[in-house]
């Protein structure tokens, strides 16, 4: 199913669905982050997607990671609550979702690196080749919050 992203964008369509969502900030023992082109739209996101009913969020978040990257992955912490109304998403369905995602800090403890029907390329990215990729803009803001650090989790 194809997708547009909004950001802020006065032609935004009016959203008519809002999905709990999450993203994860995978990194390897490098420090590098993983990140998949999806096939949706062709832009380079962290993995993730929305939860399923009957599932946890952590259990979504590990679901997610290993169907777009093939690495399973362990829960570390949230690094933020995203729910910004000036991001929507329309599908070729009809639906146009308002944000709001939780993202976590994993860690790799199996897998192999695989590209599924989601993705088109999957790797692992320095801080400074981040700085060079076509991301969207929360994305960006996902990934820069992990980086920061902080003791509690942003809620942007």
């Amino acid at each position: 199913m194809a997708r547009k992203d909004y950001y802020h964008q006065p032609d935004a369509p009016k959203p008519n669905s809002l999905v709990p969502a999450v993203s994860a900030v995978v990194t390897d023992s490098d420090g590098r982050i993983l990140l998949h082109k999806r096939s949706d739209n062709f832009l380079w996101s962290l993995p993730g997607g929305a939860m399923e009913l009957g599932e946890s969020v952590e259990q979504a978040v590990i679901r997610e990671v290993k169907e777009e990257t093939g690495f399973d992955v362990e829960v570390l912490r949230c690094t933020g609550i995203y729910s910004d109304p000036g991001h929507v998403i329309a599908f070729s369905d009809g639906e146009v979702r308002q944000q709001f995602s939780i993202c976590f800090a994993c860690r790799i403890v199996g897998g192999e690196l695989s590209v599924s029907s989601e993705s088109v390329q999957v790797r692992f990215f320095t801080r400074e080749e981040l700085e060079r990729l076509d991301l969207h803009p929360a994305q960006r803001i996902r990934i820069q919050d992990f980086l920061a650090r902080q003791e509690r989790a942003f809620i942007r």
